[in-house]
């Protein structure tokens, strides 16, 4: 190993290990009620996040419906103009073909 990375490596546990200590002097709780109160934390935490990705469904799926009514809605409309430029376009058509026979 270079002596750059030795040194890096002797740095890095040195401090880990004298920051796992400090950590442990000034702790304000014991072990096991820092611990309940990281799992009440995280019980919290990740029964929040399951009401967010359950509301987060619940929209995407509303919006889904939403967007079929409307699709189908523009389809309807759509339908409906192209039916009516039909009648004009043959309505135009039987006027072109009388001025013709005249």
């Amino acid at each position: 190993m270079s002596r750059f990375t030795k040194g890096f490596a002797f740095g890095l546990i040195t401090g880990a290990t004298i920051g796992s200590i400090i950590a442990i002097l000034y702790a304000p709780d014991k072990g096991d009620v820092t611990r309940d109160k990281l799992r009440f934390k995280l019980r919290t935490y990740l029964d929040d996040l399951n009401q967010l990705m359950s509301k987060i469904k619940n929209q995407k799926n509303d919006l889904i419906s939403e967007a079929k009514i409307q699709g189908s809605e523009v389809v309807a409309d759509a339908q409906q103009k192209a039916e009516d430029l039909i009648f004009e376009a043959e309505e135009l058509l039987k006027a072109i073909q009388q001025a013709k026979t005249l």
